[in-house]
């Protein structure tokens, strides 16, 4: 507590003297430096209620004996009063050197000068004109009624002045000069916050003038992107589309943003996908270029964590809800697919945008068989010419992730041999960077774990230990390579989910999978995207899904 106390006074001092200075001159370089200290005063004045409220009016001034100058001059500077809840703040400091009971005539004299302080911090912080005071005063308003009307009506003169600059373009008799809009956005960053503000807001962000370089102040987008990232502004989606692409920073800290939130909550892709919605990214991303910054931030994210699940799991989400916004926005591509996806081939990128609900069922392999044959040529082959190579086909395929679980459930659901294609084609999606050699001994081993599967399905019963064997998972077997290790647990989970005889025995089997946490996390991801994806493509029967919501609860209680 001593040490609070002396940082306290140690703080004390150094905005006592920055304050003097504020208040001192009001120049350029003193408005700056203010917008710049905003935050921190904040804080000070936050700590310091916390000290005031603990004290006696006496005890205040006893041991603060100038807090009358600072509350003074922080009354007086508007910079301060509007920025955030730096007001409110201040009003509960002040309402600690009021004496509830005065003794004196000093305690008197103190409570009518603060009174006043209140008076003037309540109504008439805006502005300062002695004028417009005695004008309404005439009228018969009092400044509480009369100032937010005359905020509003500058507000929205501003705001119209800046939409016929948008509008006049090159007629520079009509247009507003980069040096006033420069400096009005400039004014803008201790009040952005306030609701008022915000046509203001939206306004500067949106009106594009003609010359080369960025009018709006640095510190403007900063305030903005930061005010809308804590939503304590509220932006429409064209506003914050401006924002990004004119401060690319902007852009960054709303991913990163994005990733913080992923990371700080449980793997779970109805929150995933709320929180992807919120952050207006899929909106903003029907415009090309800044589809083309969030896309390369999620490459970049999924070669840093190594492919981690909850990475993959964003960009499909992300990819739904995007393509969601842009069906919305426009019933067909305003932009040519090459725009979004320039590493991917057209021809691939047009059948994988077929969502399988679009496609009756029974013309799912066709499907499957197209998009795994273009994938090989381009892959194997090495036919992509001007396009990328395997790891660009296989980051534009995990956009639209949907498939290659649509593969492993087919795989499942059909008695004749498996389709060469569609192995070929959930080998490379769970391991791109092998050769032709190893993906043709995955697909084997995938091949031969089928068939067992399979012939149980056949069998009048079978126990969790026969489904294990199976699969390969019992002890016995010798290690299989680390890549088929995920591929043969979804292709089991499957089986599972799908087989009427195996849900009995469900839970046991996956108590018998589920051998560390590692492999406990991974099938509790693959149980909530399942769920998820069946809520898209209504195609599981309700005991399927009875039992995957079952399991998901029993694994989550355990992780």
């Amino acid at each position: 507590m001593a040490q609070d106390s002396v940082g306290l006074s140690s703080d004390y001092q150094f905005w006592m003297q920055k304050v003097s200075t504020w208040d001192q001159a009001s120049t350029v370089e003193t408005q700056q430096d203010t917008c710049l200290h905003l935050p921190r005063f904040q804080e000070f004045l936050r700590q310091m209620y916390e000290a005031l409220k603990e004290m006696d009016s006496n005890t205040v001034i006893e041991r603060f004996p100038t807090i009358g100058q600072l509350l003074a001059k922080t009354c007086r500077n508007p910079f301060i009063l509007a920025y955030d809840e730096s007001q409110k703040i201040l009003i509960w400091c002040l309402c600690c050197l009021i004496n509830k009971e005065p003794q004196n005539s000093g305690d008197s004299k103190l409570n009518s000068w603060t009174r006043g302080l209140l008076c003037h911090v309540l109504s008439a912080f805006r502005f300062d004109i002695r004028e417009v005071g005695l004008f309404t005063q005439g009228l018969g308003y009092a400044p509480a009624d009369y100032y937010p009307g005359l905020l509003k009506n500058m507000v929205l003169s501003l705001v119209s002045e800046l939409r016929e600059n948008h509008l006049n373009g090159f007629n520079t008799q009509r247009r507003m000069t980069p040096e006033r809009v420069r400096a009005l956005s400039r004014v803008c960053v201790p009040l952005i916050t306030l609701p008022d503000f915000e046509p203001l807001v939206e306004a500067l962000l949106t009106c594009h003038g003609c010359e080369p370089q960025e009018v709006l102040w640095p510190e403007f987008f900063d305030a903005v992107s930061e005010a809308f990232l804590l939503k304590k502004i509220s932006l429409p989606t064209s506003a914050v589309v401006c924002l990004w692409l004119r401060h690319l920073p902007s852009l960054e800290k709303a991913m990163l943003h994005l990733f913080e939130k992923l990371i700080s909550s449980e793997r779970n892709f109805l929150r995933i996908e709320r929180f992807v919605r919120d952050s207006l990214l899929p909106e903003a991303a029907c415009h090309p270029a800044i589809f083309r910054i969030v896309d390369e931030t999620f490459r970049y994210a999924l070669l840093e964590t190594d492919g981690a699940p909850e990475i993959l799991a964003t960009i499909q989400v992300f990819t739904r809800c995007f393509l969601e916004a842009l069906e919305k926005e426009n019933k067909q591509f305003k932009f040519a697919l090459r725009t979004y996806f320039p590493y991917a081939s057209p021809s691939l990128v047009t059948a994988l945008l077929q969502h399988p609900k679009d496609i009756p069922q029974g013309l799912w392999h066709q499907s499957l068989q197209h998009i795994s044959e273009m994938l090989r040529e381009i892959v194997e082959d090495q036919t992509h010419g001007s396009y990328g190579g395997p790891s660009d086909c296989w980051f534009a395929f995990i956009h639209f992730g949907g498939w290659a679980d649509v593969a492993a459930e087919q795989l499942l659901r059909s008695e004749a041999d498996p389709p060469e294609a569609v192995l070929w084609l959930l080998a490379f999606s769970y391991s791109p960077r092998d050769g032709s050699q190893q993906r043709a001994q995955t697909m084997e081993e995938v091949k031969a774990v089928l068939g067992r599967l399979l012939k149980l399905l056949r069998s009048p019963g079978f126990s969790a230990r026969d489904v294990q064997a199976a699969a390969g998972q019992s002890r016995e077997e010798a290690p299989r390579p680390l890549e088929c290790g995920p591929l043969i647990r979804r292709l089991l989970l499957n089986f599972l989910l799908w087989a009427p005889g195996a849900h009995a025995i469900a839970q046991e089997v996956i108590t018998l999978m589920a051998s560390t946490r590692e492999i406990t996390h991974e099938i509790t991801g693959f149980l909530d995207q399942t769920l998820y994806r069946w809520d898209h493509l209504c195609t599981a029967a309700p005991a399927s899904r009875k039992l995957a919501s079952e399991l998901l609860t029993e694994l989550r209680g355990q992780v």
